[in-house]
């Protein structure tokens, strides 16, 4: 038998500060996030100071450097999954945005110069919610993240950005909003438009799941950025895909969040609900149900964790971030969709949450460029 090399390993224990955190975190999404999910589906919106209370948590500040204002916790893809996993299971929208900022954070920390992190991370090492984002998607049914239409032109010593984003996570309350555009003769370069902007105009989005995200459609007409904006060194292209695949590993760890929401929801309802004088679980169909939802639901989980694991490591994690977007995509919405039919008719009644979290696993096949671990 090989000898085990130490890139090889695939540890699933955690530190000490990961399972004190996860513990806080799981009362913490329970109580605060579980709670108003339905409220917030309906209203359509996070209830008022509710993200203040995500910033206690420290999700966004910890990674930023001292210097800035932050933490200056060593960045760990592995812990950002954790707490994304764990806030999921309360809810997905609320998640999100609260992991929102945090994805800004990571990829200016990434491939922002000394001067970028200074001038955006610093207003956002505040002790209260400060929102930003990222903008990726368009509105095209076809949309490629490698063929963007949203096109950006040198312009004497900035830039002119012209485009359309859609699906953009907190995008009328970010101060901050990272534009990827395809700049002129260079492929993609991200860029960082601030709120107020001449030409930029941010109109909400209503979608069927995730409500209270603030999914918004940007417009940039004609938006000028100096070239300080322009995220990276001049001469270095910007790694899209690096944020892509952070971005995968995020989402998915949310779902597995979400679906393990809906598989704790289910047990003891097959097992409580009676039909023909027995309880439902008693059938084999039911029972071989929720079995099957519990066995996907670990290889969603396994997935993520070796990406996650992966990119800790400072190893490829292209392949494996796929295939957990990949998987996750298509098992979440099986988990859903059964979650759903072991209610019967009482799935298809709001006074249930499976319904609502079937709704925002929806998200998971369509999103990108969000969460970004």
């Amino acid at each position: 038998m090989a000898e085990k090399t130490a890139d090889r390993l695939f540890d699933l224990s955690l530190t000490e500060e990961q399972r004190i955190t996860r513990e806080n975190l799981a009362k913490f999404s329970q109580t605060e996030l579980g709670e108003i999910s339905r409220s917030a589906d309906e209203e359509g919106a996070a209830p008022a100071g509710f993200y203040n209370k995500t910033a206690e948590l420290g999700l966004s500040i910890l990674p930023i450097p001292e210097a800035y204002g932050g933490a200056g916790v060593e960045r760990s893809p592995i812990s950002n999954m954790l707490n994304a996993e764990d806030l999921g299971q309360g809810d997905m929208s609320l998640a999100i945005g609260a992991l929102t900022p945090l994805a800004f954070i990571n990829t200016v920390l990434d491939q922002g110069t000394e001067n970028q992190r200074e001038k955006y991370l610093t207003p956002l090492a505040e002790e209260y919610f400060k929102p930003a984002t990222i903008a990726l998607m368009e509105p095209k049914a076809t949309f490629e993240p490698s063929d963007l239409a949203t096109n950006a032109k040198k312009d004497g010593n900035g830039y002119v950005i012209n485009g359309v984003k859609s699906m953009v996570a907190l995008g009328a309350s970010s101060q901050f909003i990272l534009v990827i555009a395809n700049l002129e003769g260079e492929g993609p370069a991200g860029f960082i438009v601030e709120q107020g902007a001449t030409g930029l105009t941010v109109e909400k989005e209503d979608y069927m799941g995730l409500r209270p995200l603030e999914l918004s459609r940007v417009t940039l007409e004609n938006v000028s950025v100096n070239a300080v904006a322009k995220l990276g060194e001049e001469e270095k292209k910007l790694d899209l895909q690096r944020i892509l695949d952070l971005s995968k590993i995020g989402l998915c760890a949310v779902a597995v969040g979400c679906c393990r929401a809906v598989l704790e929801y289910v047990k003891p309802y097959v097992v409580e609900r009676e039909a023909f004088g027995e309880p439902i679980a008693y059938r084999q169909s039911v029972a071989f149900m929720v079995a099957n939802m519990a066995i996907e639901l670990e290889g969603m989980q396994l997935l993520v964790y070796r990406a996650a694991a992966r990119a800790e490591q400072g190893l490829s994690f292209k392949k494996e971030a796929y295939l957990a977007k990949v998987f996750c995509a298509e098992r979440s919405m099986e988990i859903g969709t059964n979650g759903i039919q072991l209610l019967g008719g009482h799935g298809f009644c709001r006074e249930h949450p499976v319904e609502l979290w079937y709704r925002n696993l929806r998200a998971v096949g369509v999103l990108d460029g969000v969460v970004a671990v």
